[in-house]
């Protein structure tokens, strides 16, 4: 298996975990490798709107630019 390096990652959405996993369904479908980050303690919280922490989309540092933009014209339609 495979070792993920995080370092190699950055943040390209934050939001609750249903739109996180839109976003991140998006940018897949685009053919960017994305990884939906906080998923289990969202899925806990979430009944318990504003106590859980946001869930975070994150790419590949290579991929930053493309995703920023799918997302951002995701955000303006």
């Amino acid at each position: 298996m495979a070792e993920i390096n995080y370092d190699s990652l950055v943040e390209v959405f934050k939001g609750n975990l249903w739109e996180a996993e839109l976003v991140k369904g998006l940018l897949e479908s685009e053919g960017v490798q994305a990884m939906v980050k906080d998923e289990t303690l969202s899925a806990v919280t979430s009944p318990y709107s504003g106590m859980g922490g946001a869930v975070l989309v994150l790419v590949n540092k290579e991929e930053e630019v493309y995703a920023r933009k799918l997302v951002s014209e995701r955000n303006s339609a």
